[in-house]
C-alpha cells in the first residue's frame, strides 16, 4: 500500500468536495476512450499489427515511453548486410591483433620457403648420386630417362586421382602448344642424362651453369629482348669460367661437353618459348599441371625412342651385366626407382617454389642448387679436382650470382 506525505502551510486552501456524478471529464480521459476502442478493434479484427497496436496502446498513455525497436535480425526476406558485419569485425578487432597475425602469417610463409628450399636441394643431391651410380653400371641414358618420366607419369596420375592437385582441362590449342616444350623437356633431360654417364656430376653442373648465355641469346632472337650492359657483362665470367675448369677436367670428354651444352641450349629453348607461347593468360595452365603435362607427353615421346636407339635392355643379360660391375640386380631396380622419384619430386617443388616468389629469386635459388650438388658430388665420389679447376668453377657460379641480380636491376626511365 503507497503512503503519500503532503507539505501543509497556513495559507493551503482546502477545495470543496463535489460529487462524483458532477465531475466533468478531462481531456486525456476524453481521448483515452476511442484510442482503447480502437486498440480492442484492432486486436480483435487483426486489423494492425501487433507492433502497431503496442504503440497506440503507449500512445494513449502520455507519460509512458515507447519501447525502441530491436535492431533488425537476420533473415531469408530482409538478410543483414555483410558490410555491417564487417564494420563490426573491423572494429572489435585492434590495429596491434591485426599487426600480429600479419607478422605471424609473414613468419610461417618464410619458413615454408625454407623448408621448400632445403628439400628442393636434398632431393636434387640424392637425384645426381643415385643417378650416376645407375649410368656407371647400366650405360643406357635413354632407357635410364624414359624410366624416370615413367615413375613421374605414375606419380602424377597419383596426384590427381587423389585430389592433391586440380585434373587440368586441356584443349586442342594448348597440347598443339605444350607439344614443342615437351619434346624439348624430353631432349635436355636425355642429353643431361648423357653428359652424366660419361663425366663427372660436378663438371656436368658446371657446363650447365651456361644456361644464361643461351637464355640471353635466343631471348634475343626469338623475343626481340635487348639484354642490359649489366647482363651482358655478367656473362664473361661464366663463360670465362668454363672455359678455365674445362680445360683442366680430368674426366673431359667431347661426347660429355657437347651433350652438357645441347642439354643447355634445349632447356632454354623450352623456357623461351614457353614465353612466346603461353601468352593468352586465361587458357595458361599453372606451373605443376604445365610440367606434368610435359612429363607425361615426354614419357610417350621417350618410350618408344630408347627401344629404337639402344634397343630393349631390361633382360635379365643386361641387368647381370650391370651386377657384375658393383651393383647387383636389386640394388639396381631400388637406386633406379629412387632417382626415378627424386627426378620428378625435385621438379615439383622447384615449380611450387616458383609460384612463391619471383623468377630471379628462383634463379638465385637455382644458382646456390649448384654450389651445393658441385660440392656434394665431389665430397661424395671423391672427385679430383685441381685449384684451376675449382676456380674456373667458382668464377662460373659467381657470374650465375651476377647474372640473377644483374636480371633484378630495372633500368631507369630518362625523362625528358
Amino acid at each position: 500500500m503507497q503512503s503519500t506525505s503532503l507539505a501543509l502551510s497556513p495559507s493551503t486552501p482546502f477545495p470543496k468536495p463535489r460529487s462524483r456524478g458532477l465531475l466533468p471529464r478531462s481531456s486525456s480521459t476524453r481521448n483515452e476512450l476511442p484510442l482503447k476502442s480502437l486498440e480492442r478493434g484492432a486486436h480483435d479484427s487483426a486489423l494492425l499489427p501487433p507492433r502497431a497496436a503496442s504503440r497506440l496502446c503507449f500512445a494513449s498513455r502520455p507519460n509512458a515511453q515507447v519501447p525502441a525497436s530491436p535492431p533488425p535480425s537476420s533473415s531469408p526476406l530482409f538478410p543483414r548486410r555483410k558490410e555491417d558485419d564487417t564494420r563490426a569485425r573491423a572494429a572489435s578487432v585492434p590495429e596491434s591483433v591485426e599487426d600480429d597475425s600479419a607478422k605471424l602469417s609473414g613468419v610461417a610463409r618464410t619458413l615454408r620457403l625454407g623448408v621448400m628450399f632445403g628439400v628442393w636441394y636434398l632431393l636434387n643431391i640424392c637425384y645426381n648420386i643415385y643417378n650416376k651410380q645407375v649410368l656407371k653400371v647400366y650405360p643406357f641414358p635413354a632407357t635410364v630417362t624414359a624410366f624416370q618420366c615413367g615413375c613421374g607419369t605414375v606419380i602424377i596420375l597419383l596426384m590427381w586421382a587423389s585430389g592433391l592437385h586440380p585434373f587440368p582441362r586441356l584443349t586442342r590449342s594448348q597440347l598443339a602448344t605444350i607439344l614443342p616444350l615437351a619434346v624439348a623437356h624430353a631432349m635436355g633431360n636425355l642429353l643431361t642424362n648423357i653428359s652424366l654417364g660419361r663425366v663427372a656430376v660436378s663438371f656436368t653442373h658446371t657446363i650447365k651453369a651456361m644456361e644464361p648465355f643461351f637464355t640471353v641469346v635466343l631471348a634475343s632472337l626469338f623475343l626481340g629482348e635487348r639484354p642490359s650492359f649489366w647482363v651482358v657483362s655478367s656473362l664473361v665470367p661464366i663463360v670465362g669460367g668454363v672455359a678455365l675448369s674445362s680445360l683442366t677436367e680430368a674426366s673431359f670428354n667431347w661426347i660429355g661437353f657437347g651433350s652438357a651444352m645441347a642439354s643447355n641450349l634445349m632447356n632454354q629453348s623450352r623456357n623461351v618459348f614457353s614465353k612466346k607461347c603461353m601468352v593468352n593468360k586465361e587458357e595458361a595452365l599453372d606451373n605443376i599441371n604445365l610440367f606434368s603435362i610435359m612429363t607425361i607427353t615426354s614419357f610417350m615421346f621417350l618410350a618408344p625412342a630408347a627401344i629404337f636407339m639402344e634397343g630393349f635392355k631390361f633382360t635379365p643379360s643386361y641387368l647381370q651385366s650391370a651386377a657384375s660391375q658393383g651393383l647387383n640386380i636389386k640394388e639396381l631396380c631400388v637406386r633406379s626407382i629412387l632417382a626415378g622419384f627424386c627426378f620428378h619430386s625435385y621438379q615439383q617443388v622447384s615449380y611450387g617454389i616458383l609460384q612463391m616468389v619471383s623468377p630471379v629469386t628462383h634463379s638465385v635459388g637455382n644458382c646456390v642448387k649448384r654450389v651445393v650438388v658441385i660440392v656434394s658430388s665431389v665430397i661424395f665420389f671423391q672427385t679430383p679436382i685441381s685449384p684451376i679447376n675449382s676456380l674456373g668453377t667458382a668464377l662460373a657460379l659467381a657470374g650465375v650470382f651476377l647474372y640473377s641480380n644483374a636480371k633484378r636491376m630495372k633500368p631507369k626511365l630518362k625523362v625528358s
